[in-house]
Parts: structure tokens; C-alpha cells; sequence
């Protein structure tokens, strides 16, 4: 591969667009974000990649009120939706070959130990985000996609990967290790790196904003709770424990992932139930968790059957909410003082229900939820505690492609700034 860097003062790293692409197995999510401002310009998800049934949907956010055009019809691969994905920036004034894009962000789900920051895309970063492939076989393979994919479209400008594990790098070996032999673990790169990285950056600092303190000064427990789930103890800035593991199945109840389980589990099941590695990776990251313990996986929908009396429902909501609370209390343990505990993401946004039961109870570690502040709605950061509690809860709504947008913008104006050249072009396959 020939590497053209940019040249210092080019309009590529004077222009003030990031384009953030999160790349799944068979879908691409992209925003456009301004970052003179840190407006989003455009929003937009192809779903479906591969399939008779792709379709994209594209909000334009440059003026006047927001209107979602569609596009329905197979969709071949990743090259070809984010082809789709520039047209309809395109059709918006705001086409990818414009000068004013200074750079593209990639979420990548696993970094290993040696990403601990964002970085540009080389040769030798995409090879090792590819080594990394066997400890995350199903989030990897779909960023690297994504990344050439972006590189074919732009090849003069900055890739710039940031990683889900990267805000966890800073947990002390005694919390990253597990208790196997050294040498099985070493050879195998079996340690917990725990993921959400992003968003629990994002929102731990953001909390501290909300209690006018810096992020220096307050120990935060951060409840990411989606249809993927995970705690973090974040003291002083930096994570020192997280609730997630070599993958995101360990820690808490999730929308289809169990969580903590004992691992004899899975010898049990291959020695009398007959399965195989393969079935039981299915079972314990797609059909277990809330869906497996009550069929559905959508908090609204469980929380309207334990209206109407259903006691599988209910089980199910019961031990989501005690995974919580045994994590908001071993964490209260970890930092030794907590200034507040926040919920965030889909459930943590929203549903009052979860936030007032994780809570209930823990009065003597100085938490309380307020029930008319939990009950509003709101897409701001806000406190949910009453002003006598010693330790403050919050809902704090997370914003992982901005986090994205900052830290992309940041390592090339950083670059920018000391005279250094950024390498770009694509990366050979």
C-alpha cells in the first residue's frame, strides 16, 4: 500500500465534519455531525445488508423540521450501503466528497490491550484489529468492513478507530485478570476488557457536569442499561471496574445475553443435554437473558404483562432488577465513596420502573429515588434524588456518535496542531 498523508494545513484537517460509521453484521449506522458546533447534519441506518428486504432510512437535520426518506430493496453488501448512505447525503448538499470533512470515525468493538485511545487506521492497526477477531467474532469482522468499506469511498481522508474496550484499560490487573492459569490466559488473551466503553466516558463525565464538579473530583456508578447491559465504577475519570468481561455476555441481565452464570454451566449442558459449543453460544447470547427467561425482550411489553398479572413477566423484571442492585452494591464497595449512580441508554433513559426498583432498598448506602422527579421525561440530564440524599442519582442520555465525533476530531486537530502528517489511504486487503 502506498500511504499519502495529509499535508499540514490541507482543507481535510482544516474542515470542522466528522462522519461516525457504526458497522454491524449486517447493518450500517452513520451521523454527520458538524463539529464547530457538534450539530448532527444528518442521522441515517441501513438494515439488512445482504437480504431481499434491505432498507435505508436517512433524516436530514440541516434545516426546517425533519423528514425520514426511505429506501426499500436488496442492499448487496457494506460497500454498497454506504454507497446508498452517500447519495443521500449527496441529495442533501452534504455529499462525502466534500472538502468540508475533515476525517471518519469507526466504533470498533475490541481493542485488545494496545488500543487504549483513538487511532488512526495503518496497516498494522487493521492487522491487529483482525488478531483480535477470535475474542470478538461478532463485532470485529463487521468494524473491519465497515472500515474498508469507508477507505474505498475516501481514501485521501483520516480513519480513525475508537474503541468500545478502550475506556476500561485503565482497571487495575487484579480486576482485568481472572483467576486461571497465567500462561492459558496469556496465550489466549483471556482477560476482561469489558465494553460500552464510549458510553460510559461519555456519561461519567457528563454526571459529573450535572453535580458542577469535574470529572477529577466524583466517583460515578454508571448503569448502561440497552438491550446489551453493563455497570461501570468510574473514580476520578478513569474505570476501575466494569461489569463485562473477555465478551459481552458476563455481568448483568440482558435483553438476550444471560450475564453472570456459572461456568460449569456450559459442561453441563455439552455432557447431558448433548449440545454443542456452537448451540450453547446461541443459547447463552440470543435466547437467554429477559427473552429467555419470559419471551419478550422490550421493557415496555414486560412491564404492561406485570400490569395485567403475569408472573413469568414479573420473574423476568425480578431478577434484572437484583443483578442490579448486587452491582450497585459490590461497586459501592470497589470506589469506597460514590457521589452518584446513573442510569442511562434505552431502559436507563426510560423506564422509571427499573430506576425506582434498582434503588429501592439501598437507602443505607444513601441512595433514594424521588418518585415525581423519576417520573418525568425528559431527553436531558437531569437528578432523580431528593436534595437530602447523600449520594445523588441521575439519568444521563448517552450520545456514543458524538463521543465518537469528539474523540476523531480531537487525535486530528491534536495532529493538526503539532505539525504532524496523518496517514491516510486505503489499506490493501
Amino acid at each position: 500500500m502506498t500511504t499519502t498523508p495529509t499535508k499540514k494545513g490541507s482543507a481535510a484537517v482544516q474542515a470542522r465534519r466528522v462522519l461516525v460509521l457504526n458497522s454491524g453484521s449486517s447493518s450500517v449506522k452513520y451521523q454527520l455531525l458538524d463539529m464547530n458546533d457538534r450539530s448532527r447534519l444528518a442521522i441515517g441506518l441501513v438494515e439488512r445488508i445482504g437480504e431481499a428486504t434491505s432498507r435505508l432510512l436517512h433524516t436530514p437535520l440541516t434545516g426546517g423540521d425533519a423528514e425520514t426518506r426511505e429506501r426499500t430493496g436488496r442492499i448487496a453488501d457494506h460497500a454498497a450501503a454506504l454507497q446508498a448512505a452517500a447519495e443521500e447525503l449527496a441529495a442533501d448538499g452534504l455529499g462525502l466528497d466534500s472538502p468540508e470533512l475533515a476525517a471518519i470515525g469507526h466504533r470498533v468493538v475490541h481493542g485488545g490491550l494496545r488500543f487504549t485511545e483513538p487511532t488512526v487506521v495503518t496497516d498494522e492497526v487493521l492487522k491487529e484489529i483482525e488478531r483480535l477477531v477470535p475474542v470478538a467474532p461478532l463485532h470485529n469482522p463487521a468494524n473491519i468492513t465497515g472500515i474498508r468499506t469507508a477507505q474505498a469511498l475516501r481514501p485521501d481522508l483520516p480513519q480513525v478507530a475508537v474503541f468500545d474496550t478502550a475506556f476500561h484499560t485503565t482497571m487495575p490487573e487484579y480486576v482485568a485478570r481472572y483467576a486461571i492459569d497465567v500462561e492459558t490466559a496469556d496465550a489466549h488473551r483471556i482477560r476482561r476488557y469489558g465494553f460500552h466503553g464510549t458510553s460510559h466516558a461519555y456519561v461519567s463525565r457528563k454526571a459529573a457536569e450535572l453535580l458542577g464538579r469535574a470529572p477529577e473530583e466524583v466517583n460515578v456508578i454508571v448503569l448502561h442499561l440497552g438491550n446489551g447491559a453493563s455497570a461501570s465504577a468510574v473514580a476520578g475519570g478513569r474505570c476501575v471496574e466494569t461489569s463485562m468481561g473477555l465478551t459481552p455476555l458476563e455481568g448483568l441481565v440482558m435483553g438476550t445475553r444471560s450475564g453472570d452464570i456459572d461456568p460449569a454451566v456450559t459442561f453441563h449442558l455439552k455432557r447431558v443435554a448433548g449440545m454443542s459449543t456452537d448451540e450453547i453460544d446461541v443459547l447463552l447470547n440470543k435466547k437467554s437473558g429477559l427473552v429467555g427467561l419470559c419471551g419478550d425482550n422490550d421493557m415496555r411489553e414486560i412491564r404492561r404483562r406485570i400490569d395485567e398479572g403475569d408472573e413469568r413477566a414479573a420473574l423476568a423484571f425480578n431478577i434484572y432488577v437484583h443483578r442490579l442492585k448486587k452491582y450497585i452494591g459490590a461497586y459501592s464497595a470497589v470506589l469506597g465513596r460514590v457521589d452518584a449512580v446513573v442510569f442511562t441508554a434505552g431502559v436507563g433513559e426510560n423506564s422509571a420502573p427499573v430506576r425506582e426498583a434498582a434503588i429501592a432498598g439501598l437507602e443505607e448506602l444513601g441512595l433514594v429515588v424521588d418518585a415525581g422527579l423519576n417520573a418525568v421525561r425528559s431527553g436531558e440530564p437531569r437528578l432523580i434524588s431528593p436534595n437530602y440524599a447523600r449520594v445523588a442519582v441521575a439519568v444521563v442520555p448517552t450520545d456514543e456518535e458524538l463521543e465518537i465525533a469528539d474523540q476523531t476530531f480531537a487525535l486530528v486537530g491534536r495532529a493538526e496542531s503539532a505539525g504532524q502528517e496523518m496517514p491516510v489511504g486505503q489499506v490493501d486487503n
